[in-house]
């Protein structure tokens, strides 16, 4: 395999470092400040400026790295998805987030969408006409088991009325349409009676929830929403009747490269800054980077680092050639966050007390680390996936 990124993915990854360097990191400690119970015109102030970002975001084309031009996007693959989610995340993991979602979202309504969904929401997201758009598929009762939803849909002649509640639904209160999953057919088997929809943001009945407030990742809204008898065109389908379970497991496997991607900015830049401090701090007459104990950090945390980001290469490059990558996507997202979150806290040791700061940034690199391991599947629900994986091969 050759690692060499093409000219263009080059330029992508330029793009999006620039960008994140010159429009996010200098808000980025501000968002996260201001987003934690500040008052009314801090946040509406932080809000505005999160926003014009995802709208400066989109018309750089990365709302739409894997959609078709026709439908607006930017045809560039998953390996540059995952290098630019990578770049924007070193800056600021709330904004990275949001763009991994919006791509999800795009991809899934191109991959089983009519064409009709096509062009109607596609392309609103890929201009930034809307800001993002949301993933509503976990409920209080199903998380890890998606199959277990009991959010339901009913067919009522020439509509459908969506009765139910989701959770920790990213970037819902300014979503220009939901992909939601719920209970169509309640004597099928599990996971079989499950259909996807389109419910665009203000329609009657969909109700969204106030802000969580969070330990990391705060400028991106996560929130509650409510479907109480929340009416849907009958063309609101997406893709068979009964066969949502199935898009929902096929999609999360490239949400996890979008996610290991993230966790993999903050860790490279998490240790680049302490590898920074540790040639600049001095302590007993000499540069700590002398000590054999934190040059041993910094070595296993590069490693760890560099392996997870040739596990999210490879398992781009198999969805780009459109091959099987549940396995190595669940792979790449496994060991990409748990090595993050480990990069994190050892840069917060080498920058000692400092660390511990708000002024360290370090501090907000290992908060917003740490869903990495929870979110699009938990580290053991990715061990169980490839666990069963390795298994199935040898009967």
């Amino acid at each position: 395999m050759d690692f060499e990124l093409s000219e263009e993915q080059d330029l992508i990854r330029e793009t999006a470092r620039d960008f994140a360097r010159a429009e996010l990191e200098p808000l980025a400690s501000a968002l996260d400040a201001s987003s934690d119970g500040a008052d009314k015109a801090a946040r509406k102030t932080a809000r505005d400026s999160f926003l014009a970002n995802l709208r400066k975001l989109a018309g750089l084309g990365f709302m739409g790295l894997a959609v078709r031009e026709e439908y607006g996007g930017t045809a560039a693959g998953a390996i540059a998805f995952s290098i630019a989610i990578t770049e924007l995340a070193r800056a600021c993991a709330s904004t990275a987030v949001t763009v991994s979602v919006t791509n999800m979202v795009c991809e899934v309504i191109q991959a089983i969408g009519s064409e009709g969904q096509k062009r109607a929401y596609i392309p609103k997201l890929c201009s930034g006409e809307w800001s993002a758009g949301s993933f509503a598929l976990t409920e209080p009762g199903a998380g890890s088991d998606p199959a277990s939803m009991t959010t339901r849909a009913i067919d009522d002649g020439d509509a459908w009325v969506l009765d139910g509640g989701k959770i920790f639904i990213s970037s819902a209160p300014y979503a220009g349409v939901f992909v939601v999953w719920a209970v169509t057919d309640r004597e099928a088997p599990r996971g079989k009676g499950i259909s996807c929809f389109l419910v665009e943001g203000g329609t009657p009945g969909l109700q969204i929830g106030p802000e969580e407030r969070k330990m990391g990742q705060r400028a991106s809204a996560t929130c509650e929403v409510h479907f109480d008898g929340c009416r849907i065109p009958k063309d609101a389908l997406m893709g068979r009747l009964h066969g949502g379970y199935h898009t929902a497991v096929t999609e999360l496997a490239g949400g996890r490269i979008g996610i290991g991607s993230l966790a993999l900015g903050l860790g490279l830049e998490a240790m680049e800054r302490a590898a920074r401090h540790a040639n600049e701090r001095v302590q007993f007459d000499r540069r700590i980077s002398g000590f054999e104990a934190i040059q041993w950090m910094v070595a296993d945390r590069a490693a760890e680092l560099e392996a997870a980001r040739l596990l999210l290469m490879e398992a781009a490059s198999r969805k780009e050639r459109a091959l099987p990558f549940g396995k190595e996507a669940s792979m790449a997202k496994l060991v990409a966050t748990e090595a993050a979150n480990r990069a994190c806290q050892d840069a917060i040791q080498i920058f000692g007390g400092y660390g511990y700061t708000e002024a360290g940034v370090v501090e907000r690199l290992a908060r917003d680390a740490r869903v990495t391991t929870i979110y699009e599947g938990t580290s053991e629900i990715q061990r169980m996936i490839v666990a069963r994986e390795i298994f199935s091969q040898l009967r």
